[in-house]
């Protein structure tokens, strides 16, 4: 791979469903660079490819042809237990259905992943004890997750995803079953997470939510249509110099 500042990079990244006739395209040759401390949006309308995108840029699936690269390493040629590992230790993932292990508390959810990881259990009730502090659910942590509501499970599901501190960031749907009051506070959970040098990847169909990204690219037939740096961008004069790695 040529010099490369940023945290993720795809070069003709394609996933493929059947064969013949019914082969379906479900990403087709996307090239796409994703900058360190970048709010990345990815829009479109249903079935234009974007959950599998970010499916392939954090290893939940592989491509059938292409290649991804998480900061200088290529994940999509790791065995399972390397990538599930580097899943776990780099790359964070929120889910629109939340996928909270429902007999766990709020604090038990959010340690899990940093248990998994190796941490000791002390060290893994500190880090989600800090964690829950930072999403403002400090008070919640011996909640179960029914007896949160849905703006709240997804904090929880963010502080979990953030429990290894994760090179990436990467949120599937963050808000599509939350109301809009829970919407503007995961909206403004995610623009603090940016201003302290996260690097997120969220596909959304909320305008308002894209609205606070850095760069937005929408999607149409599993293809990038449109690639766009939003005014007041923090990320512009890092992503210029990058384009031509």
């Amino acid at each position: 791979m040529n010099e490369f500042n940023g945290v993720l990079r795809a070069r003709g990244l394609s996933r493929s469903h059947g064969r013949g006739e019914s082969l379906v395209r479900a990403v087709d040759g996307v090239d796409l660079d994703v900058f360190a401390g970048q709010m990345l949006a990815v829009m479109g309308p249903s079935g234009c490819g974007k959950s599998t995108l970010l499916h392939l840029l954090g290893g939940l699936e592989r491509p059938t042809e292409g290649e991804v690269w998480l900061s200088g390493r290529r994940i999509d040629d790791l065995s399972e237990r390397a990538l599930a590992r580097l899943r776990r230790r780099s790359v964070g993932f929120v889910f629109q259905a939340f996928h909270l292990v429902e007999e766990l508390s709020a604090a038990e959810n959010v340690e899990l992943p940093a248990l998994l990881a190796g941490r000791s259990p002390r060290a893994a009730r500190r880090r989600a004890d800090v964690l829950l502090e930072r999403v403002g659910l400090a008070d919640r942590g011996r909640h179960l997750p029914w007896q949160l509501s849905g703006g709240q499970r997804q904090r929880v599901a963010i502080a979990r995803a953030l429990a290894n501190e994760p090179l990436v960031l990467l949120a599937d749907e963050p808000t599509g079953n939350l109301d809009t009051a829970a919407t503007l506070e995961v909206q403004r959970l995610f623009e603090d997470l940016r201003a302290a040098g996260q690097t997120l990847v969220i596909v959304t169909h909320d305008e308002r939510v894209a609205a606070t990204a850095d760069r937005l690219i929408s999607m149409r037939d599993g293809r990038l249509d449109d690639d766009t740096w939003l005014a007041g961008s923090t990320g512009l004069t890092d992503g210029l110099l990058g384009l031509g790695g």
